[in-house]
């Protein structure tokens, strides 16, 4: 058995999986509030030793076996891939339907059919019925939804107005208000799971509230993606490299070393 071989190719999966997440990255430089994403590499050694004391299971392992096994154990993998919620820069736009939301801890409020997300990307728009939606489609949520209509709830636009958003999310029609932004502080950013590029599910709603007093909306801005093109370029070039180099690695096992360790096994001694 080979352990380097399969050591190396382990690493070499975990570098294509990395590799993922950057080009995915780099494909949202554009996209309005998008937030990058990174990757924690561990081996899973490590990993079993830091979550041993919480699993349900014993270590029946022998010792023997942990001796033969711990090159394997040493593979590296993609422990965790989070989020990094840093802001963007802000990119003006005077478009009344666009929106920044300053603080990194601050979200709109949107109705999917997957149910109630939230979202970075402060790009809007109206539907046919003159509702705020996002550039998917889904209707922006007021701080009274959860009171209004299942299938009419959100913030309706009249015609023909100018429409206002101060930075507590007031919505305001020719000075008059109608409505005001769901602005959404989250307890920990950390329990938001990534739904697509640009929405977040929270498990349990109870653990975000409405910040009526947020001071986090800037109308006529859209807050760009936080992705840094050329942080992201030299983890490409990195990620490719070691790539290679784990190719070059198992040529060598399969190539090489096998062919000397044959070629020393056929030999006979007389």
């Amino acid at each position: 058995m080979q352990n380097g071989y399969y050591q190396t190719t382990g690493a070499m999966v975990t570098q294509f999986n990395r590799l993922d997440v950057i080009t995915n990255n780099l494909a949202n430089l554009n996209t309005a509030g998008y937030k990058r994403q990174d990757v924690v590499i561990a081996d899973f050694e490590r990993i079993f030793k830091e979550t041993r004391d919480i699993l349900p299971l014993r270590n029946h392992t022998r010792d023997a076996a942990k001796f033969v096994n711990r090159t394997i154990d040493r593979v590296p993998n993609i422990n965790d891939v989070y989020t990094d919620f840093g802001a963007g820069g802000m990119k003006m736009t005077n478009n009344s339907l666009d929106i920044a939301l300053t603080k990194d801890n601050s979200f709109l409020l949107v109705d999917t059919p997957q149910g109630v997300m939230l979202t970075k990307n402060g790009a809007l728009s109206l539907d046919e019925d003159g509702f705020l939606v996002t550039k998917d489609g889904y209707r922006i949520l007021s701080s009274d939804y959860a009171t209004q209509d299942a299938n009419q709830r959100g913030i309706q636009i009249p015609q023909n107005v100018q429409l206002t958003i101060d930075q507590d999310g007031n919505v305001y029609a020719d000075e008059a208000q109608i409505s005001r932004l769901f602005v959404a502080g989250v307890k920990e950013l950390k329990d938001l799971q990534r739904q697509g590029d640009n929405l977040f599910r929270l498990e349990n709603l109870d653990d975000m509230r409405d910040l009526p007093n947020s001071s986090s909306i800037a109308q006529g801005y859209i807050q760009i993606s936080n992705v840094n093109a050329v942080r992201e370029m030299v983890n490409l070039i990195e990620t490719n490299r070691l790539v290679g180099t784990y190719q070059k690695v198992m040529a060598t096992h399969m190539n090489e070393l096998n062919q000397e360790a044959i070629s020393k096994l056929a030999q006979v001694r007389v």
